[in-house]
């Protein structure tokens, strides 16, 4: 093989490779808001724990770890960046 055709198979491997991460990603993303709307009972934009116990289990038992701040919520974004960790 050249070094054009290597590269070039290089290129479409880390192409498809990052297709497939965004793919997944954006799945994640949209699971998430969904389920966190479905939980947000008063529609507020903020999970707090009962919220999150009664629709986020996974979200009520890290919540202290996702309420880094303290504030007594969780936001939409909080979780998301927590599935990034």
């Amino acid at each position: 093989m050249k070094t054009t055709q290597i590269t070039a198979v290089i290129v479409l491997a880390v192409a498809s490779i990052s297709t497939q991460a965004f793919a997944q990603e954006s799945f994640r993303d949209r699971q998430i808001d969904e389920r966190f709307a479905a939980a947000d009972k008063n529609h507020d934009g903020k999970l707090t724990l009962e919220e999150a116990k009664a629709g986020m289990p996974r979200v009520a038992a890290n919540f202290d770890r996702i309420d880094a701040q303290k504030r007594g919520y969780v936001t939409v974004e909080d979780i998301k960046a927590a599935a990034d960790r």
